[in-house]
């Protein structure tokens, strides 16, 4: 798996759900049933943040970081070509989150998944679906079983979604992670 280009991939797929967000969409529901759209957007910029935070400094601090009452569809489109900017100009090998150290390959796939799945939400709030393509979903699931643990769900994310075996690799991803691959706005 080569984790940049895993990072590439789901940031261009999160920027063409953000490219949906309009006036006044702020206050709409998402997926994440505790946060509205203005909410889920200063969450994939804190993290965001972080991905780049860990990229340029090798440090990730676990203070969230506040954003500022701008545009928050183009923050996150200014973040995430700083997050592409810092991983082309080559990270380290590793990254220290708080005192632990981390593979920044490992920080890589999972801030994929983040910003992947959250793209999907931001595409559901503002009545705009839009599929995980089918082989990005595909590499990301395994990143997801390995880092989402049992005590994770009610806290991070909801119980898992019982979905065939023989569904789409994005329906088994966002089921795993709590999510039905539909949303009713």
């Amino acid at each position: 798996m080569n984790c940049g280009e895993l990072l590439e991939r789901s940031l261009a797929y999160a920027l063409g759900s953000v490219a949906g967000v309009g006036r006044g969409h702020l206050e709409r529901g998402t997926p994440c049933a505790e946060w509205d759209l203005g909410e889920l957007l200063r969450h994939l910029d804190d993290s965001l943040d972080a991905l780049h935070e860990g990229l340029t400094g090798g440090r990730i601090g676990l203070t969230p970081w506040e954003p500022g009452t701008a545009d928050l569809a183009c923050a996150f489109r200014t973040r995430a070509c700083a997050v592409l900017g810092a991983w082309a100009a080559g990270p380290g090998e590793q990254v220290l989150v708080g005192e632990l150290p981390l593979d920044v390959r490992v920080m890589a796939a999972v801030g994929a998944v983040e910003i992947t799945v959250h793209g999907w939400d931001v595409a559901q709030a503002c009545g705009r679906p839009r599929p995980i393509p089918d082989s990005l979903a595909a590499e990301l699931l395994p990143v997801a079983r390995c880092v989402v643990a049992q005590e994770d769900r009610g806290v991070r994310f909801a119980a898992p979604v019982v979905v065939p075996a023989c569904a789409r690799p994005d329906a088994r991803l966002l089921a795993f992670l709590g999510r039905r691959d539909s949303f009713p706005g």
